[in-house]
């Protein structure tokens, strides 16, 4: 978005051009706003390069055209490059634009400028103002054999032109093979410049174009000779689309490098690969985590209490009484005994029990459920054994006595 024409350096594909003249506001920007409107309807976005040392008219199309339009799919980035780079850098970004997003030409605005050598060859310093310069040099422009080599690119600063620090003052040199492209107002002047810096560079091509018109507005001067030096490598443009590290933008989802995003303005950053996810992914990169089968329950099974065994006869189950689980097998043989008959009692018969289990020796129900602390039965005192078959006594006064459980025996399943 100014007077600066194209290289022709990479043929047909260069970038859209608008000098800006015209009568107002208005005028100067009703170009750019029509090709802006063709853009957004066509779904594209439009990303707007203008020199950074002449920003007032440029801007003011950017902010016409992106209030006119009510979207914010137009970015305008100021380059603070020479005309002659930054004719090489639109022409290149329009080159890689039907490959790369939006966000990502944007960003390659300030990434290609790093891969190249631009400058100039002045014979005098003291009109310039868009490059730092000190009062020495000020000083030295009044001396009839000082001249100085003045870079944009990579960096920006200014030297005196020594013939024999040429080649180790050089702040860059791109990757071999490198192509010279130069320009200059006045042809005769050349000489210094043809002398030393293309003997520095070594380049295998060098192209000699006309004069930029903005030139000698930038390099404050008319004697000067342009040059940019950038690699000829088939993947130099691809190295440099690869060095880029970006972020999606939170808002508008375009990829950028610096803050704010030159479309929406944001400053804040997410990635990339979930912006359009609606659940987190995994670590493990798998799909994201869905709900999970349920298997088939089978009912637990309710642990029963090993059960007493009597030394004495049992007393018969009441009808009511619930099934019991089968008694496991003990962990030592024992050998088979018959029940003692039970004698005929003479007097009053104890009622029987109406509980599921036998029944306790203090006369309360037998306990169900899993031993626990208040669901033990309870064992002998010290000193005392239960009697065994052998040992009851027999006789009237012990023919209505609860029979005795032995200790409880330890069972494997």
């Amino acid at each position: 978005m100014a007077d600066i024409p194209s290289t022709g350096h990479v043929g047909e594909a260069g970038a859209q051009r608008f000098a800006l003249r015209g009568d107002g506001v208005g005028g100067r920007s009703a170009a750019f706003v029509a090709f802006a409107k063709e853009e957004a309807r066509a779904g594209r976005k439009v990303v707007a390069l203008y020199p950074a040392w002449q920003a007032s008219d440029a801007e003011r199309a950017v902010n016409f055209a992106r209030g006119a339009l009510r979207t914010d799919h137009i970015a305008g980035i100021g380059v603070d490059l020479s005309p002659l780079a930054l004719s090489l850098i639109a022409d290149q970004l329009a080159y890689l634009a039907p490959y790369l997003p939006p966000g990502m030409v944007a960003a390659l605005s300030d990434e290609l400028p790093k891969h190249l050598l631009a400058g100039a060859w002045l014979r005098t310093v003291s009109g310039l103002s868009t490059l730092p310069t000190s009062l020495r040099q000020h000083m030295g422009s009044y001396a009839p054999s000082v001249s100085f080599l003045a870079y944009c690119a990579p960096n920006a600063q200014v030297g005196r032109l020594r013939p024999s620090e040429v080649a180790d003052a050089l702040p860059f040199r791109p990757v071999q093979p490198v192509q010279l492209l130069c320009s200059t107002p006045d042809p005769s002047i050349t000489k210094v410049f043809d002398e030393n810096l293309p003997r520095a560079i070594q380049p295998v091509a060098t192209r000699t174009l006309p004069a930029q018109p903005l030139g000698a507005t930038y390099w404050g001067t008319g004697k000067y000779v342009e040059f940019v030096a950038l690699s000829a490598h088939p993947q130099a443009l691809a190295y440099a689309a690869g060095s880029i590290r970006a972020a999606a933008c939170s808002w508008c989802g375009e990829p950028m490098s610096a803050k704010p995003c030159p479309f929406c303005a944001g400053n804040s950053t997410g990635s990339l690969t979930r912006a359009h996810h609606t659940a987190a992914a995994p670590p493990g990169g798998g799909p994201p985590p869905g709900p999970r089968p349920q298997a088939p329950r089978s009912p637990a099974p309710q642990p029963q209490a090993p059960r007493p065994q009597a030394t004495g006869p049992q007393a018969p189950h009441s009808p009511a009484a619930q099934p019991q689980a089968p008694r496991p097998q003990a962990t030592a043989p024992e050998a088979p005994r018959s029940p003692a008959p039970r004698p005929q009692a003479t007097g009053p018969q104890i009622p029987e029990p109406q509980s599921s289990g036998p029944p306790s020796p203090n006369g309360n129900p037998a306990f169900h459920g899993a031993p626990g602390p208040g669901n033990r039965p309870p064992s002998p005192g010290p000193g005392h054994r239960p009697p065994g078959p052998s040992d009851r006594p027999e006789g009237p006064a012990f023919q209505d006595r609860a029979p005795q459980p032995e200790s409880p025996r330890t069972y494997s399943r």
